[in-house]
């Protein structure tokens, strides 16, 4: 039909994925490019262990995991509604692929991995007909009156391409490898667009740890604790690294720790036991204060070495004071790991330059979703939700206000 908008969709991730379903579904003619061969990269690579697709959670407990520079929470709550976790796992369930709620409340598909996932997904999509162009790689986008022109580096040269609405969903900058490298910044800085440097997210922390401490601890989990951050407090589990610290735990915290001028942890070891009850059950211990406290309070033997090595912490002359140690335990931060080993980041194009169909306000007719925005949430099927959610919003915008 003449009136048919083609549009690109630039990306082949979840975000890039399912903007192009969207619009495909709204009437658009749709053609999908891919720097990489493959679609999905990094969807395989987080799919791995279990692909958390979503969290099983009230609306707005759900939405305040969310957060980011100038963050508009009215526009993310009316984009979460529009596809929250519920249409998520009728849409896995449309492709033949159910889903179950962990009793952590992460949802899982049954197979557990996103190769299936996948495999199901490209066979809808390409049967819907979106046409699919791997090995292109973005290098350039002129706007016109009334289209887009883009300029791809190919195996056989650029290759040029006039489209009349373009979604660009390119990714952060963790896990380049899988082509998430945000080499497309300085594209839209060309254009005048603002952006946040990208930066580690849900991403381990370095310590400096005392010596001997690694010997008893390293590669060993601290569990069933509540970990703080300033007056931001979670429960979960770290892991003792060669480096310093991982988990869920710190994952969750890692904005806050980034907005302190000296990142401290504060564990609590014991959240169940208060105080008083801790100094009761060591009852008239007098010395040996760490044998006996591994023994009486349970320690794991990460939690007996971090009370005998951290520095300036004993040694230990009575129950009191290593009672309030177990229940304040402080850890000093150094750095977050590198963006290479993040699972996701933080930065990306300014809120303020994007309308609230997700185009950009200097490029009519250009929209951006997922990573490429700045915005961030933990893990726990947060993020994919998040990019599913924006990938829909502007796919669906995109077919419609070109239509």
């Amino acid at each position: 039909m003449p009136n048919t908008p083609h549009i690109a969709v630039i990306g082949a991730g979840p975000a890039g994925l399912f903007a192009a379903e969207s619009a495909v579904k709204k009437g658009a003619k749709v053609t999908l490019y891919e720097a990489k061969s493959g679609a999905g990269r990094k969807f395989l690579v987080a799919g791995k262990s279990g692909l958390n697709l979503t969290f099983n959670e009230p609306l707005m407990p759900f939405l305040g995991r969310y957060s980011g520079q100038n963050f508009p929470k009215a526009l993310w709550r009316d984009m979460i509604a529009r596809f929250d976790s519920d249409a998520l796992r009728e849409w896995c369930s449309s492709l033949g692929v159910d889903t179950f709620v962990a009793p952590s409340g992460k949802v899982f598909p049954q197979c557990m991995r996103a190769a299936p996932v996948l495999r199901a997904w490209l066979k809808r999509l390409k049967a819907l007909g979106v046409e699919f162009r791997p090995s292109h790689k973005l290098i350039d986008l002129v706007n016109s009156l009334d289209t887009t022109t883009l300029t791809f580096e190919t195996k056989e040269g650029q290759f040029h391409a006039k489209h009349s609405a373009t979604i660009l969903a390119m990714g952060g900058a963790s896990w380049p490898k899988t082509g998430s490298d945000a080499n497309w910044l300085s594209l839209l800085e060309r254009h005048g667009i603002r952006y946040y440097d990208f930066g580690a997210a849900n991403c381990g922390w370095n310590v400096s740890w005392p010596e001997g401490f690694l010997e008893h601890a390293e590669g060993l989990p601290l569990k069933n604790i509540t970990v703080s951050a300033g007056t931001l407090e979670v429960q979960g589990e770290l892991m003792v690294t060669s480096y310093g610290l991982e988990g869920s735990a710190i994952y969750r915290l890692g904005a806050a720790l980034r907005s302190m001028p000296s990142p401290l942890l504060t564990l609590d070891l014991k959240p169940k036991t208060t105080h008083a009850q801790l100094v009761t059950k060591l009852g008239k211990t007098r010395s040996g204060f760490i044998r006996e406290a591994r023994r009486r309070w349970k320690l794991c033997p990460v939690m007996a070495a971090l009370l005998k090595f951290m520095p300036d912490r004993g040694p230990w002359r009575d129950a009191s004071s290593l009672a309030t140690e177990v229940k304040a335990c402080q850890i000093p931060l150094l750095s977050p790991r590198p963006i290479e080993e993040a699972i996701s980041s933080h930065g990306g194009v300014c809120w303020s330059e994007i309308t609230e169909t997700l185009m950009l306000k200097h490029l009519p007719r250009v929209y951006v979703c997922g990573e490429m925005i700045h915005w961030e949430a933990p893990t726990g099927g947060y993020l994919l939700q998040g990019c599913f959610a924006t990938g829909h919003w502007a796919g669906s915008h995109a077919a419609t206000h070109t239509a």
